[in-house]
């Protein structure tokens, strides 16, 4: 056999091996699993100021990749380097290169779930409601000022808090600012329905109104069942024209959330939120109020009460009042039962 054939055929064999070695290795990059080898299913988030380096970084740190080689090397040549996609995505286990690339560069996200209670002023609600998110408390504060600016709702930087409607809502990592605020009043027209809208009406009041009223309520009593009556308590004073005379407005009034016992020197604070001072609702709510104290509002209990009292038993519910003697008689209980109590803790501490 001449040398020239067997340079040739060591030249096809050489070729042959590489050809084979190679289709090997692509079919590996393509098909074999690389993701989330021998690991459960998990949560991958992509941020907003995510490079391609950064997304392979966290990747590696978090052991979504086996061999972060062969996924960095498909994943430039689909084009993914180039077109990160902000968000939250959900990484199966034992996926492809092919089938993980192909998730993150659709953008199909796993949604997020925002929750927000517990909330008294507008500037918590910010940190609370993109808490899940790829927002900041201050992208959020923006586009509410924006919205309050150019509403034609009636929404003010006093009563918008009034639009949020307590619940869980899912939206994805990468929503907008404009885009959630949106969304919460739409949420708020929603929750709005027909039924809802029929019975402020019949109240006299707006959406807002109730709103407020029932922030009232709800920093009245903890005791669900209860808010009803009280709800109709301060509707007849409402109604009669007197003033609500809620302690709680002037702890929101005097910005000192921790105050356990207002004063009469409270009651001189000079702002429209101090009900004992001025006569009507304050200007916005003092707290989010949750739609059972909505509720509670919209299905008020009807009765002649116009005052109230803590009970003498502290169990956290009221004794209500019709006159102003019936109310001074519980008063008096109610005193005469918590001086006994505090003597009681003062033999204790000795």
């Amino acid at each position: 056999m001449s040398e020239v054939p067997l340079k040739k055929v060591a030249l096809f064999l050489v070729f042959s091996v590489l050809l084979i070695s190679f289709t090997f290795y692509a079919y590996q990059i393509v098909y074999m699993p690389n993701i989330l080898v021998d690991r459960e299913d998990r949560l991958f988030v992509v941020k907003k100021d995510f490079t391609f380096r950064k997304v392979q970084e966290e990747l590696g740190r978090g052991n979504f990749v086996n061999d972060m080689v062969s996924f960095s090397f498909l994943a430039k040549l689909a084009g993914y380097d180039k077109q990160i996609q902000p968000g939250r995505y959900v990484l199966r286990r034992g996926m492809t290169n092919l089938q993980a690339i192909k998730v993150l560069k659709s953008g199909r996200q796993e949604p997020v779930k925002v929750t927000f209670t517990n909330v008294r002023l507008l500037k918590e609600l910010g940190e609370k409601i993109t808490k899940n998110t790829g927002l900041t408390g201050d992208e959020f504060d923006d586009a509410l000022e924006d919205f309050i600016d150019n509403n034609k709702e009636g929404f003010t930087k006093e009563n918008v808090i009034s639009m949020f409607i307590p619940n869980t809502y899912e939206v994805y990592f990468n929503v907008s600012p404009e885009d959630i605020v949106e969304r919460m009043n739409t949420e708020y027209k929603k929750f709005w329905n027909k039924d809802r809208m029929a019975k402020a009406e019949k109240l006299g009041f707006t959406r807002t109104e109730v709103s407020i009223l029932a922030s009232i309520v709800q920093a009245e009593t903890i005791k669900k069942d209860e808010a009803p009556t009280i709800a109709g308590l301060y509707i007849n004073r409402l109604k009669k024209g007197m003033p609500l005379q809620a302690d709680p407005t002037l702890v929101f009034a005097s910005g000192d959330f921790g105050l356990k016992r207002v004063l009469n020197v409270h009651k001189e604070i000079d702002s429209p939120y101090n009900t004992y001072k001025y006569a009507g609702l304050p200007p916005g709510p003092i707290n989010l109020p949750q739609v059972s104290s909505i509720d509670a509002v919209l299905n008020y209990k009807v009765h002649s009460y116009r005052y109230m009292c803590a009970k003498e038993d502290f169990s956290g519910y009221h004794n209500f009042a019709s006159t102003l003697d019936e109310h001074s008689k519980n008063a008096k209980r109610y005193q005469t039962a918590l001086t006994r109590e505090m003597k009681k803790a003062e033999e204790q501490n000795r």
